[in-house]
């Protein structure tokens, strides 16, 4: 820094105040001291200043990669909260670790982090009475079954799905499938998107007086095609499909056109909870379209207005998913 300081002719403090933002520098003075820096190659010490502040400016994105395939989607939660963090003066670190609450007790006690994003919440979640027994501040992209002293931002799976529901039926659909992606041994119990959007699903076919079947199937294309094939075994009638598993779509849909199901002719398939990405097949996909970049925003947000000590009220949210009308629904067969 004396260096800097020397060679852009201006005292140590202005070079400390143009480095962490923390006084006003006229602009021809920063740009001095920046030009200076890059002609020394001067790089600020973060462990230094870790070490002086007593805080990392890092915050842990948890992910369980052991019972959740990392998707399209999660790549679009990932990409929005790091831009967030980065844009609010903090790094996120995306922290794969699995479920068990020991592993956030590992991560909290190191000291390596100021805060947590938990992702992947589950309805009776250890992590998040771990964390809430801790001093760490946290934040959830994601429900627990009983959230009211959480601070969380989560999707609208309920209303989700009951305008999928209401999309079909409008359509002229009848006989619904609903395939999700909790078939797996190792998959996390109780996941919260699952459960609710379940739950949601047997509530309005039954309200609305509809037929339906719900298939359970791991997350990949062999296993799409071999609920593919449950489907027709079970409820060959079928004329409608929502389906929320992304990494099982394109078997599924390979799946039906094997046994010559035509899509949407004979079969409306509606992706929810899913990407435009994974919705651009052959044909498009009709989807209902995570706000991915909205709730890794908002998550972000609301852990820094902890950290930072704001006093702004807890954030709690939920955000619809987005209607993308594609090619793969259409009015029911008669």
């Amino acid at each position: 820094m004396r260096d800097v300081a020397r060679l852009a002719d201006v005292s140590i403090a202005t070079v400390s105040f143009v480095i962490n933002d923390t006084k006003p520098v006229a602009p021809a003075t920063r740009a001095r001291v920046e030009e200076a820096m890059q002609e020394l190659g001067y790089r600020r010490n973060a462990l230094g200043r870790a070490l002086a502040s007593k805080r990392t400016r890092i915050i842990a994105l948890l992910y369980p990669a052991l019972q959740r395939r990392l998707s399209e989607t999660a790549v679009k939660f990932f990409t929005s909260a790091t831009q967030a963090a980065k844009d609010l003066g903090y790094n996120l670190v995306l922290w794969p670790i699995s479920n068990e609450a020991e592993q956030v007790e590992d991560l909290i006690s190191s000291g390596f982090i100021d805060g947590v994003l938990l992702m992947e919440v589950q309805l009776d979640d250890a992590r998040v009475e771990r964390l809430q027994r801790s001093s760490m501040p946290f934040a959830l992209i994601g429900r627990t079954r009983h959230p009211e002293e959480l601070p969380y931002v989560d999707v609208d799976f309920e209303n989700s799905m009951i305008e999928a529901v209401s999309y079909l039926e409008g359509l002229g659909h009848r006989r619904f499938c609903f395939v999700d992606s909790g078939g797996a041994e190792h998959a996390l119990s109780g996941y919260g998107p699952v459960v609710r959007s379940r739950a949601t699903f047997a509530a309005e076919v039954e309200r609305r007086g509809l037929e339906s079947i719900h298939i359970s199937c791991e997350e990949s294309p062999v296993s799409g095609q071999d609920a593919a094939e449950r489907l027709l075994a079970a409820a060959p009638d079928t004329t409608a499909v929502i389906l929320m598993n992304d990494n099982a779509s394109f078997g599924f849909i390979n799946g039906l056109e094997k046994h010559g199901i035509d899509v949407p002719g004979d079969m409306s398939v509606l992706l929810i909870g899913s990407t435009p990405d994974v919705a651009a097949t052959d044909p498009r996909m009709t989807v209902l379209t995570l706000p991915s970049t909205e709730l890794g925003r908002m998550g972000v947000e609301s852990l820094v207005d902890q950290l930072e000590e704001r006093g702004e009220p807890m954030r709690q949210a939920v955000v619809i998913c987005r209607f993308e009308e594609g090619q793969s629904t259409g009015p029911a067969r008669r």
